[in-house]
């Protein structure tokens, strides 16, 4: 049957898919709208399980704050040209807001939400059918506190911060603090939210940092009892060169 233009937008305008894909699942159809998003999104979960072993390198990550909540969401896929699509972006932003509205508190319960004919996790889905590319929702993270703070570096979608104060904050600190987080990407905010194994490694990494110091000291202290000036034999180079020069024997370089 004859597809007209003005139904494949509609189609467009329901499932996001594109153009094409909505001319085909029409014409399979033979123009039943409901088969035909069915259709979709089954092409969706065709896709998704089909690459369902690709990795997720790229994506779009966004935060908002509400006030005295804030969140922060990531859907990944498998390259940069999708995440920068405007339409990927918006169903980042179309999860966000659904998971602040109703303030969740696990990444399930993100994805249990209604969206569409379906829920998020349908949303996502269907959207590995018009990408080509596997997609997931990777993570989702919320704070609240008297007053709450969001930074996205540069507006690219891919590292942001959020932050909570317990009592109200100048909104430029606040922001400044968010910036601060996303330089310098701390692992905690005080010593009892640092892990015992980062503790112990850092631990190992400092002791073993003193004995080189130690060893380093001792034989600079040998050379200058002996006479020898430790910069003069550091290295295979210089020891050469400065008994090239008469600053050092052969018997001092042995």
């Amino acid at each position: 049957m004859a597809v007209s233009m003005a139904d494949i937008t509609k189609l467009r305008k329901m499932t996001g898919a594109g153009m094409m894909d909505c001319k085909n699942a029409l014409t399979e159809s033979e123009g039943d709208f409901d088969k035909a998003v069915e259709i979709i999104r089954k092409k969706g979960q065709a896709v998704a399980a089909k690459r369902s072993d690709r990795e997720t390198s790229e994506g779009c990550v966004l935060a908002k704050s509400t006030g005295d909540y804030a969140a922060m969401i990531a859907l990944k896929c498998e390259t940069d040209f999708v995440a920068k699509n405007a339409d990927f972006v918006a169903l980042t932003q179309a999860i966000l807001d659904a998971a602040i509205a109703n303030k969740c508190q696990t990444l399930d319960e993100v994805k249990a939400l209604p969206m569409g004919s379906g829920t998020i996790a349908d949303a996502i889905v269907e959207r590995s059918g018009i990408t080509g590319e596997k997609t997931e929702l990777d993570g989702y993270f919320f704070v609240s506190g008297a007053c709450t703070a969001v930074y996205n570096h540069m507006n690219k979608n891919q590292l942001c911060t959020i932050v909570a104060f317990n009592k109200v904050c100048d909104e430029k600190i606040a922001h400044e603090i968010c910036m601060q987080i996303a330089a310098m990407n701390p692992i905690a905010i005080d010593e009892a939210g640092v892990p015992e194994a980062v503790k112990q490694e850092e631990i190992n990494v400092a002791i073993e940092k003193t004995k080189a110091e130690q060893v380093q000291k001792a034989v600079e202290a040998a050379l200058k009892k002996a006479g020898i000036n430790p910069a003069h034999v550091d290295s295979e180079e210089h020891m050469e060169s400065n008994m090239a020069k008469g600053w050092i024997t052969a018997e001092d370089v042995a």
